[in-house]
C-alpha cells in the first residue's frame, strides 16, 4: 500500500484549501447537527455544526466549537449570549442539502429557516426554535463558555433541559440507535457520510477483556 507522510513542515508548506481539507478529514467521521438559535430584533436563526460533543451526563452536558468572531459575524454566538439558550437537532438523510447550506453567509434578518427549505418549530414554551425535520431535538441552557487559546475558538457548553425522539431509537438499555434515525456524519467540510451500527460490546473491564491473541489464531491472523 502506497503511503503519504506529512510532518509538520510539510503540512504548514501544504496549499491553503488541500491543507484546510486535510486537517478537517483527519478526524474521521464527525455527527452532524443543527443549531437553532433566536434574537428579539433578527428572528430565528439555524446554522450546520459538526463540532458537537459529549461533555458529560451528570449534569447532562453538551458542548459545540465556535470558529473566531473577528473576521465574519457569529449569529449563533450573540444570540445565545442575548436569550441564554440555544437548540441542537439532529441531521438526517431526508434533509442533507438543505442543512448543508444553512452554512452561507446570509445577510442579518434572512432567515435560514426560509432560505434553506427547514422549518422551524416552537416547543415546550422553550425560547430557541427547533427544526421541524429533526427526529432528535435537545433545548439547552447555555452555561459556559471556554476560550482556546491555541486558535482563538471558544468551546461553547449547555445543559439540557428538554430532549424529543422517538421511542424505537432506543434499545432497552437506552443505547441510541442512529442507523434507525437515518442520521448523517460529516468527513471534513462538505462529505456527508450514513451510518449504521456494526457492533455494541459491554463495558470494558480487565475480567472481560478477551484473549486477542487466541482470537488472531483462530482467525489465522497470527
Amino acid at each position: 500500500m502506497s503511503m503519504i507522510h506529512l510532518n509538520k513542515i510539510d503540512i504548514e508548506n501544504t496549499p491553503k484549501v488541500r491543507r484546510l481539507n486535510i486537517i478537517n478529514g483527519i478526524s474521521g467521521i464527525k455527527s452532524a447537527n443543527l443549531i437553532g438559535t433566536s434574537s428579539k430584533k433578527y428572528g430565528s436563526n439555524v446554522a450546520i455544526f459538526s463540532s458537537v460533543m459529549h461533555v458529560g451526563s451528570d449534569p447532562a452536558l453538551l458542548g459545540f466549537i465556535l470558529r473566531p468572531d473577528n473576521d465574519v459575524p457569529r449569529n449563533t454566538y450573540s444570540n445565545i449570549l442575548e436569550t441564554g439558550y440555544f437548540t441542537i437537532n439532529h441531521v438526517h438523510e431526508s434533509f442533507i442539502e438543505k442543512a448543508h447550506y444553512t452554512s452561507t453567509k446570509f445577510e442579518y434578518g434572512e432567515s435560514e429557516f426560509e432560505k434553506c427549505g427547514l422549518h422551524e418549530v416552537h416547543l415546550f414554551e422553550f425560547p430557541a426554535p427547533f427544526v421541524e425535520e429533526s427526529r432528535v431535538k435537545i433545548g439547552l441552557k447555555f452555561v459556559e463558555e471556554v476560550d482556546i487559546k491555541s486558535n482563538g475558538t471558544k468551546l461553547i457548553i449547555g445543559k439540557i433541559q428538554e430532549l424529543q425522539m422517538p421511542q424505537d431509537c432506543l434499545d432497552d438499555k437506552g443505547y441510541m440507535r442512529l442507523d434507525r434515525l437515518y442520521d448523517v456524519g460529516i468527513g471534513g467540510l462538505n462529505s456527508y457520510y450514513s451510518l449504521r451500527r456494526i457492533a455494541t460490546f459491554p463495558y470494558a473491564r480487565v475480567s472481560e477483556l478477551p484473549e486477542f491473541q487466541a482470537l488472531e489464531k483462530e482467525q489465522g491472523r497470527a
